[in-house]
């Protein structure tokens, strides 16, 4: 089966190389941390927005979704099983790098940037209001999180919220293009970075005790935590993969076209 570039999605591959490039710059440039620092809050939450909607998906409940200034964020919620339990360790992570191979879809069949930008803060919106106030303010007496957490959380989710918004409504196409591309590519890459760290984490010779999702696996299932690591990161490159051909190749049937061949 042969594959090749399409022709109507270029422009698009181009602004994906381009934030790409400029995230992996980035990394090594000293404090560009704080360039992307409100991008690295909104990863966060759309990490622990994963882990909040499967739990409502496999019925459980959430008493709170906090996201700390250091980038950090957690999650607290009742599973109603082993399972769910599972899947809901499982959708911080793999949730991230699905939303931003959805992004990449949306895009690839002509939803407007703007429209995706409007979404995003809609979503951000909905997560604050629901599992960073509500929720909070219905379990304060079982709550385990500090109030300076919460207090936090919502502030950080109004900002983006209205920055997201903002622009939808009042940036240029190619900006909102670029803003689009940009964000897909912090999700999907900082979700692997992410898987990263965790994989230290969870090394035999770390002895590291931090809480987190591969542990909460690993005390659920008996494997260890750094397995489930190495699995996260082979789906995860999966949906990569098939994102990015859906996003940026069509099938074609003539051999000198082809970008890719099986």
């Amino acid at each position: 089966m042969r594959y090749k570039l399409a022709d109507d999605v270029k422009p698009q591959v181009l602004l994906l190389l381009i934030a790409t490039v400029i995230t992996i710059a980035l990394w090594f440039i000293p404090y560009a941390g704080i360039l992307v620092y409100p991008i690295r809050l909104f990863v966060t939450f759309i990490h622990e927005g994963g882990h909040a909607l499967m739990t409502l998906l496999t019925g459980g409940a959430v008493q709170s979704l906090t996201i700390a200034s250091d980038g950090s964020g957690l999650t607290y919620s009742a599973s109603t099983s082993w399972l769910a339990s599972l899947l809901v360790s499982s959708a911080g992570y793999l949730g991230t790098t699905f939303f931003g191979v959805l992004i990449l879809a949306l895009v690839r069949f002509n939803i407007s940037a703007k429209k995706i930008l409007l979404g995003c803060g809609i979503l951000i919106g909905v997560l604050t209001l629901v599992f960073g106030f509500i929720s909070p303010v219905f379990n304060f007496l079982s709550l385990q999180v500090a109030y300076s957490s919460v207090l936090f959380t919502i502030v950080t989710g109004a900002l983006l919220t209205i920055a997201l918004i903002a622009l939808s409504k009042y940036a240029s196409i190619k900006t909102a293009n670029f803003a689009v591309a940009f964000l897909a590519i912090q999700c999907l890459l900082n979700s692997l970075s992410d898987l990263k760290t965790l994989f230290v984490i969870n090394s035999p010779f770390s002895g590291s005790d931090i809480m987190n999702d591969a542990g909460n696996m690993a005390n659920a299932t008996g494997l260890p935590g750094i397995v489930w690591v190495f699995i996260w990161i082979g789906i995860s490159i999966v949906m990569i993969s098939v994102g990015l051909r859906l996003y940026a190749v069509n099938k074609a049937r003539a051999a000198g076209e082809s970008l890719f061949e099986d």
